[in-house]
């Protein structure tokens, strides 16, 4: 028997991803960070950096499932699918925001840039609704798996965590800095903070 060893590049992203999070949702509490200018293309460049290392984190919540059987392995495919996809839409939403916030002159601009890319058929629910929402859908459903079960590797209060973060980003976007506290807080153990263990694999 072997053991699953954690990529390298877990750690860094476990952190980073949360802290990049955190620190976009500090720079949305300052004043002028909403219209064009250094503040909104600081804050969306470290949320885009940030949620490209849950990639990482993602592969690495997939490398501790180990299911036996077919509806297992389909299951843990599903949510790995479901959480990259959305993972994908959120990269997608940042990019149509640093964008904006690269080319609009003032804040009249600005709405005027968005409503024109968010007006086409899809953009909405693809990129700014319901293709996001699969990411937490997908991240949460992973860390459930994880931690319950004999065969689980995470606390019971990884999900938990993970939860109550999205639900108070949900409630009031001001709370992203506690939210990505609780995220760092729910995916330590990843980077060894917090023992999870690994599932042997023959």
């Amino acid at each position: 028997m072997t053991t699953t060893k954690p990529d390298r590049l877990t750690p860094y992203a476990v952190v980073g991803g949360p802290a990049l999070m955190a620190l976009y949702g500090g720079i949305r509490l300052l004043d002028g960070s909403r219209d064009p200018g250094p503040g909104w293309l600081v804050g969306h460049s470290l949320m885009l950096v940030g949620l490209l290392l849950f990639g990482p984190v993602l592969a690495a919540l997939r490398r501790l499932l180990a299911p036996r059987t077919t509806a297992g392995r389909l299951a843990a495919g599903a949510a790995t699918g479901a959480a990259f996809a959305g993972l994908a839409a959120s990269v997608v939403q940042i990019a149509i925001d640093l964008y904006v916030g690269a080319v609009a002159v003032d804040k009249a601009d600005q709405h005027r840039l968005f409503d024109s890319i968010q007006s086409r058929p899809g953009v909405l629910p693809a990129f700014y609704s319901v293709g996001p929402l699969l990411f937490y859908i997908g991240l949460l459903a992973l860390l459930v798996a994880a931690s319950v079960g004999r065969a689980r590797t995470l606390r019971w209060w990884s999900p938990v965590l993970m939860l109550a973060g999205t639900a108070m980003t949900a409630a009031d976007l001001a709370m992203i800095p506690v939210a990505g506290a609780l995220y760092l807080a729910a995916l330590a153990p990843l980077a060894g903070f917090g023992g999870a263990r690994q599932p042997a694999v023959a």
